[in-house]
């Protein structure tokens, strides 16, 4: 049975967290651990993970250099074949979820499976969109295609392409799959809702910034020409300004 090693990296969130992992808990699928990296939270984040002890495989709380730092330390901790990632207020879909979505996988061959995610506002009482399942390789020129929080990454893309750069502070998973860009593997679609990613977290009203790194990080790994790269950077900053715009005339 293949092993899902879950990391949930958070910082004085302890009402989400408790949420999520009580959500957690809630999954069917035996086969998994639950890895917690607290920054080093002045709430009550570290009583919540005493408290919690026996559903958490392993968790630390110290100060560390974000979300990066401590995605790379849930991944030193981690013993499954698939590495998934959720954020804290976050939450499966389903209880069957991760029974679906590792439903015929076969780890040595596998690297990238991919469900749908939904989009919710912060109270996670309505779906601002759900992601679409067509994904093809030349959508990472423009975005991150694939969501974060549907994705599951064999821990063998790891120890091939590394682990997150600690210098991103938003765009680090986006980073990550670009190493791969000119060798992507074949990535698994599943028409399944994976999780719900509810609105906010260190990226709200960040987009510029974002736009910034994501500029950086195709430029890094060459993904493109550099007139390339600049033409969908602009286009992308352009696209946003209207939006935003019509979106303050309503």
């Amino acid at each position: 049975m293949v092993k899902v090693s879950i990391i949930i990296a958070t910082l004085n969130n302890d009402k989400d967290l408790a949420y999520t992992l009580e959500n957690v808990s809630k999954q069917n699928y035996k086969n998994k651990e639950l890895i917690i990296i607290d920054g080093g939270s002045s709430d009550g984040t570290v009583e919540l993970l005493k408290k919690n002890n026996k559903n958490i495989d392993h968790w630390k709380s110290e100060k560390d250099k974000g979300i990066s730092d401590a995605f790379n330390k849930g991944l030193s901790m981690t013993s499954g074949d698939y590495i998934y990632f959720l954020g804290a207020g976050d939450y499966f879909w389903s209880e069957d979820a991760l029974e679906i979505m590792m439903k015929n996988v076969n780890p040595k061959t596998d690297v990238l499976i991919c469900g749908r995610i939904n989009r919710t506002t912060k109270g996670g009482d309505k779906i601002l969109y759900t992601s679409s399942l067509n994904f093809k390789k030349w959508h990472l020129l423009y975005k991150m295609g694939l969501p974060h929080q549907g994705l599951f990454m064999n821990k063998k893309y790891f120890i091939t392409y590394g682990l997150f750069d600690t210098n991103y502070k938003y765009s680090m998973d986006y980073e990550l799959l670009l190493r791969a860009y000119h060798n992507f593997p074949e990535v698994i679609l599943k028409d399944t809702i994976v999780a719900a990613w509810k609105e906010g977290g260190i990226g709200e009203d960040k987009t510029l910034e974002i736009f910034d790194e994501y500029k950086e990080i195709k430029i890094k790994n060459k993904i493109a020409p550099n007139f390339l790269i600049n033409l969908i950077d602009l286009i992308s900053r352009i696209k946003y300004i209207l939006i935003k715009h019509l979106r303050c005339l309503r």
